[in-house]
């Protein structure tokens, strides 16, 4: 199998999840994937839970983001864990992007 190491960003689309929110799949294997997240204000991810561990880090914007029980108030250089099925989700503030780590990598979005 052939390892892709190299993954330019004008090759990835941008995909259109709907209601303000658009995503670009960046680096990625089996094992781990990097996903380039951007809000327009107002946009809600719905609560929702995965086998996925996940790490989110403010790239810009405000968010607040409930993860389990714990709600934050979180902006640019902030990030967050999010173990595997743990229900969480985010209210955009402040118009923003996300980069999203996910491992393994997340099928349905490829």
């Amino acid at each position: 199998m052939t390892v892709k190491n190299y993954f330019p960003g004008n090759e990835n689309k941008l995909f259109d999840a709907g209601g303000g929110l658009t995503r670009k799949v960046a680096a990625h294997n089996d094992n781990v994937m990097c996903v380039e997240v951007h809000f327009e204000t107002g946009t809600v991810a719905a609560r929702h839970h995965h086998p996925h561990e996940q790490i989110t880090y403010v790239i810009s914007g405000k968010f607040e983001f409930t993860v389990g029980d714990e709600t934050y108030v979180i902006g640019a250089g902030d990030s967050l864990y999010k173990q595997p099925n743990i229900e969480h989700g985010a209210t955009c503030l402040e118009a923003g992007t996300l980069l999203d780590i996910f491992t393994p990598h997340r099928e349905d979005f490829l």
